[in-house]
């Protein structure tokens, strides 16, 4: 399904004229027509083909995301941001959820009223977004200097047409680049910028992509190794082509929005922090809280838990450093681990082969917390050069059985000192296996799902997966050494610290010196990833919470179901369940897995 974030990002839009896309006008037309098909077959079938018109249109509004999921019949395309197309998005939202609420709800089986309720939620909170008009086009994690080397890299290159593809979207880009501009420009009108500070090092990462040589650019790696299976004189017109739209279009392009930045909007962007500093920033705080976690929780709510859960983590790291026979103070201790070049490697390609090893060391072991597992393969890369100053450590890039591509856990390579070995087996188990490839994977493969709840996120579900399946990892042999348990814990503590921080940047007043020196008092952690959190924080207001709260319920969840089943738990099966039926809110997860509870007591022994 359409990312909401995706949509709110789409409602800033102020772009260049353009007419609508003719598909989008042809959904329009359909989904106006929707409620008048009322007696036309069953209501379980008028619910289908909702959804299929649904998933059709999300998918014109936003080819990226089709190529992203493995849809053919897109890849030639992006999403336009036009004034006219902004308009007809907001329609359309519209327009989808009068069709659905046309479907008599009580006529559908249990399983389908799920997913209509699911469906109707998504859509009520698109409706509600439109009175929010607080984006960022362009920030340190986002942009199209963030997106155009990550979209060609994700497309399937396997045939002369897949690059032509490619090239297409290429000739087409320096028209979103300009649209790009236009909407940071109206957002700058409007008082509506994130903190200066959150874009230092975007200058630098468009010059990272403007190269001498157009195929040294991370935005044409595909052309630097096409497949030998197409021939010589196709790959040579191919590299050819692409490298003369990088000198003629795409980098010009990237030059005039690097030169508005610098010379416009970077000077003039807020000094100012929290969202709630915007127009209408603290209720679009509250919505976004609200609509990432999944609850009804407040932000001083959070913040309360935050700080409870910190001192709780806190006192388990202070025995694991008394374990280790360390004489000295916490701050004593984090020093030690930060600056001893035991804990470190001194070669970017040792560190990957590090995350592969664990990796490896991990897989064997999946068959014991799993009754099923994806076909899906995953591999450890590096995190591209260009972006690699601005990322976190690591993070996951869904894999595709339909696009061809393999799940990746990207390792930040990027200044060693700052990527401990005590920190590795905990990040590669929230990553890659048994956190975010095995749950992403999974969901592809449930046939019975409608296509867009396979693909609808609920960050409170994935995330609080991923941080969860860090505390399988005592389960299945790591953390063996203290220090490795230590940098668990300091994971652990770090995703508390983020309830917090967030919090308190947001609605608090905090400053930005004030939560990098929380991050690093409460963590061992080294200072960069405190500074690169932070603000990452700022510029994804509220998304930080989701990891902790998500954990939380989860793990909840299977202390219930280990007391209620005592010597009848299995934990195959309860991962099986929670993870086989798509993501889901909180509230519905925890309905969903009591009732499990309760057949699996049904059951007789």
């Amino acid at each position: 399904m359409r990312s909401l974030f995706f949509s709110l990002f789409l409602l800033t839009a102020a772009a260049l004229p353009a007419a609508v896309p003719p598909d989008l006008l042809d959904s329009s037309r359909r989904l106006e027509a929707f409620p008048a098909t009322q007696g036309q077959g069953s209501e379980s079938e008028r619910l289908k083909r909702f959804f299929d018109l649904w998933w059709l249109t999300t998918l014109r509004e936003t080819p990226e995301y089709a190529t992203y999921v493995g849809v053919p019949g897109f890849d030639d395309r992006l999403s336009d941001l036009s004034p006219e197309t902004v308009e007809m998005e907001k329609r359309i939202n519209h327009q989808e959820r009068k069709a659905l609420t046309s479907i008599d709800r009580s006529r559908l089986t249990p399983t389908e009223q799920v997913d209509y309720d699911l469906a109707l939620g998504r859509l009520d909170e698109a409706v509600e977004a439109e009175k929010f008009n607080q984006g960022y086009p362009v920030h340190q994690l986002n942009g199209p200097q963030n997106e155009i080397g990550l979209l060609l890299t994700s497309m399937p290159a396997r045939s002369v047409q897949d690059y032509e593809n490619m090239l297409t979207r290429l000739r087409a880009y320096p028209r979103k680049v300009d649209q790009t501009i236009a909407q940071l420009v109206k957002g700058l009108k409007e008082g509506i910028t994130p903190p200066r500070v959150t874009l230092r090092d975007v200058p630098a990462q468009i010059d990272g992509l403007l190269t001498e040589d157009p195929l040294e650019s991370a935005a044409l790696t595909p052309f630097q190794e096409i497949p030998g299976s197409i021939p010589a004189a196709e790959r040579e017109r191919l590299r050819s082509a692409a490298a003369r739209i990088f000198r003629e279009g795409l980098a010009p392009a990237l030059r005039r929005l690097r030169a508005y930045l610098v010379d416009t909007y970077i000077p003039a962007a807020r000094e100012t922090l929290a969202v709630g500093d915007l127009p209408g920033g603290r209720e679009w705080y509250a919505f976004l809280l609200r609509t990432s976690t999944t609850t009804d929780l407040t932000p001083e709510q959070i913040h309360q838990i935050g700080l409870s859960e910190v001192k709780r983590i806190r006192g388990e790291m202070d025995k694991v450093i008394a374990s280790t026979g360390f004489q000295g103070s916490f701050e004593d201790f984090a020093k030690f681990l930060r600056t001893d070049p035991r804990f470190y490697y001194d070669k970017p390609e040792d560190l990957v082969t590090g995350y592969r090893d664990i990796a490896k060391r991990i897989d064997p072991e999946l068959i014991k917390l799993f009754g099923r597992l994806p076909r899906l393969p995953y591999g450890v890369t590096v995190v591209p050069d260009f972006q690699a100053k601005s990322q976190t450590t690591g993070y996951y890039g869904n894999g595709s059985l339909a696009a061809g591509r393999p799940g990746w856990f990207y390792a930040n390579t990027y200044d060693l000192k700052a990527r401990p070995k005590w920190l590795m087996e905990a990040l590669t188990a929230h990553e890659a296996v048994p956190g975010h490839h095995i749950q992403y994977s999974l969901v592809e493969e449930l046939g019975e799902l409608p296509d867009w709840r396979k693909w609808d996120v609920y960050p409170a579900f994935s995330e609080g997966w991923a941080f969860y399946a860090e505390t399988l990892g005592y389960e299945i042999g790591l953390y063996q050494d203290p220090y490795s348990r230590f940098g668990q814990l300091s994971n652990e503590i770090w995703r508390a610290c983020r309830l917090v921080v967030d919090t308190g940047l947001h609605t608090m007043g905090w400053t930005r010196q004030q939560a990098i020196d929380y991050m690093r008092d409460n963590s061992a952690k080294p200072g960069h990833d405190a500074e690169v959190e932070v603000d990452r924080y700022i510029v994804w207001p509220a998304g930080a919470c989701v990891y902790k709260i998500g954990q939380m319920k989860i793990r909840e969840l299977r202390t219930y179901a280990e007391r209620e089943l005592g010597s009848r738990f299995d934990v195959r099966a309860f991962h099986d369940e929670l993870l086989g039926h798509g993501q889901l809110p909180l509230r519905l997860l925890e309905k969903n897995m009591k009732d499990w509870v309760a057949k699996q007591k049904g059951k007789p022994s």
